[in-house]
């Protein structure tokens, strides 16, 4: 299914090695109190160590969009105020808010990591998603759990 941009992230441009505007997007949810260059350098250095690690066998830019895929949530848990009590109500994810959450689930999981330069991190949990395990990947597994759980109360969904 083709990606669909906004009016806003149309004016994303391709990032200057893969001519990929969701390695842009990546690269801009990555970075930090507006340091571009420096979220680009640890991007770019971490698809140098999938290339390292993985050999050619297959290229850093798919590794990056599997590990994206297996992340990708396809439902989730949101309350639902009925009467005077809060139900967890399952609902499907919209795509472009599955990559953003694929995205920030796999940044979150790559910070959490500790005692590494951020590039190894990053390619390291890259690399875990590419193999659907990994943090992110559990996040998103616990994410489809806790909607099956309470399937139940899906009719509240609107």
């Amino acid at each position: 299914m083709p990606l669909r941009f906004t009016a806003s992230e149309k004016q994303l441009k391709p990032d200057a090695r893969y001519g990929s505007k969701l390695v842009s997007k990546f690269v801009n949810c990555l970075m930090w109190d507006g340091k571009k260059t420096v979220a680009i350098r640890v991007f770019y250095d971490a698809m140098d160590e999938i290339h390292r690690k993985m050999g050619d066998k297959i290229s850093p830019l798919e590794v990056f969009e599997q590990a994206l895929d297996h992340v990708k949530p396809a439902v989730e848990i949101q309350s639902k105020r009925v009467g005077g009590a809060t139900y967890q109500v399952p609902v499907r994810v919209e795509p472009k808010r599955q990559i953003a959450l694929a995205m920030r689930w796999i940044i979150q999981a790559s910070r959490g990591r500790k005692g590494r330069p951020m590039h190894l991190k990053l390619a390291e949990e890259f690399m875990a998603a590419f193999r659907r395990e990994g943090e992110a990947v559990t996040k998103r597994e616990n994410v489809h759990k806790m909607a099956d759980a309470n399937k139940a109360f899906a009719h509240f969904a609107h």
